[in-house]
This record gives C-alpha cells, structure tokens and sequence, in this order.
C-alpha cells in the first residue's frame, strides 16, 4: 500500500463511519428474511469522522490477498438485476467464474445476494434492503466453517476444510455512476485482531456471525468515487491462511460530503461465495 506520504498526496474526504461498541455484550442481528424491511439490531454503535482516500490511482497496487480488496471491469449479461431468477441463472454462474480468476481459486460458489437502495420509498417497494452502514465484515472464523458445513455435503465438506478456503463477495451498481451511500473499505493491515467484535445473525432456521469493527485512528479507509455499472468491488470476507495473508476487510456505506444535491439514490447488488483451492 502506499507509504505515509503517498497516502498524504491521495484525494480524500472526511465523512462519519458508523462503528460498533465493544461492550463486552456480543451483538445480535434478527434478520429480516423477506428482504422487505430493514433487520433489528442489539448492539451498541458510535460515528467517528475518518478520512477516506479516492483508491483510483492506487488500482494497479491492489491485491486481495495483500489489502483484501480490489476492484474490476466486468460487463454482465444481466438486464434486471430486480429479477432473482434471472441474476440466479446469470449473474451466479459470472460472478462465480470472475471470483475464480481472481483468486485462483479451484471452486467458487455463490450462496445468496443482496440488493440495497438508498432510498426508503423504493426499498419498499421493490422489497430490497437498505445500504448497510454499519461497519462489518461479512464472516466470523466460525461462521465460515459453519457455512461451507452448511452448503456442502459431509464428506466434501471434511474435506474442503482440512485446506484453503475462503469468501469473496462482489459488490456492483444497478445503475451507474454512484453519486450517494458509496463503500468505505478498510484495508485489512490497518485492521487489529482487537477491533473485531463478534456478532451473531440470526435465521430462522440457523445462527451466522459477523464481525463488527471498532474504531481505531491507525485504520486506513478506501474508496472508489463515482463507480459505474461495468465495475465491480471484490472484498475479502474470510481466508484460512493464517500466514499473513489479508483474511478479511470491513465495509459500509457512508454519506459522502461532495455528493450533489439531488443525487439520485444508489442501486446496488453483492454477491457472497465461498471459494476452495487445491
């Protein structure tokens, strides 16, 4: 990544992240499986102003395994990204073959997506979700295990785990350029075990983890202005590799101060996978 003065020259904006409170009392999501509404959350969360740096001049300098993120040109066939059979039929299969080229990975699996809207009316009515702004990380330690225990069969799943794995998730605009709500990513370096804070998502019929992120001044955020459709984020959800191998990120949506009055709201979807490797 760049060095202190790099970063110094990089643009930027200051904008309030929302982070979690590490209050010894594990968070707790009831999650909202019709996608028509908004999750209820127990946890205690705080905004701090950060700095956010434009990642663009750095692109060439991304590496999922070194910072956990990095973004792509891709042109999808996708026409609705509104209609779930559709982005099943088509988007799965690209993003699961994009997420292998990527990462080098053997097998890629794409196990669920979410759309948000930044505005209230239309998540209403197109029954989608909202910009997540709380900062998170999409998986806990133990949730990934549990998930591919989860989506595999017995004997495949033993053996997946007794070797790298891992999830990425893609995150994309419907429509483009991203003007409000964009992705603010922490790079996973500047990212402290001490940081983390543990949180379970509850189903119906099962229990998942997260990580929230405290706050910490040494954290360097990311961002990239004025995204398009034919672009896409790769974050770095989880990775087995305990060798110094980028394992995770955090990201949430944020209120950029240079967004324009008017702004039509962001359209967005993300996908989740799991990838496995020999």
């Amino acid at each position: 990544m760049p060095s202190a003065l790099e970063l110094a020259l990089l643009d930027k904006v200051s904008a309030s992240v929302q982070f979690g409170v590490d209050t010894g009392e594990p968070p707790v999501t009831l999650v909202n499986e019709s996608e028509s509404g908004e999750d209820t959350r127990f946890g205690t969360f705080e905004a701090h102003r950060v700095s956010i740096h434009d990642a663009r001049p750095i692109v060439d300098r991304l590496d999922l395994d070194v910072q956990g993120f990095s973004i792509a040109r891709h042109e999808t066939a996708v026409g609705d990204f509104y209609d779930t059979a559709e982005v099943r039929a088509v988007y799965y299969p690209e993003m699961e073959a994009l997420v292998k080229q990527a990462t080098g990975a053997v097998k890629a699996i794409v196990f669920d997506h979410t759309v948000r809207i930044d505005d209230g009316s239309l998540q209403t009515a197109r029954k989608v979700r909202g910009p997540a702004r709380n900062v998170h990380n999409d998986f806990t330690i133990a949730a990934a295990e549990q998930r591919v225990r989860d989506l595999l069969p017995k004997a495949e799943a033993r053996q997946r785990l007794s070797r790298r794995f891992g999830s990425i998730n893609v995150w994309r605009l419907i429509k483009g350029p991203v003007e409000t709500a964009p992705l603010a990513i922490c790079e996973y370096a500047s990212i402290r075990d001490r940081d983390l804070i543990a949180s379970e998502r509850r189903y119906k019929n099962r229990v998942g983890g997260i990580y929230y992120l405290a706050h910490n001044p040494e954290q360097r955020w990311y961002y990239f202005p004025r995204m398009m459709r034919n672009e896409v984020v790769l974050l770095k959800c989880y990775d087995s590799l305990t060798d110094g191998t980028a394992r995770w990120t955090a990201h949430g949506a944020f209120d950029d101060p240079s967004t324009p009055a008017g702004a039509p709201p962001r359209e967005s979807i993300e996908i989740r996978t799991l990838v496995f490797y020999e």
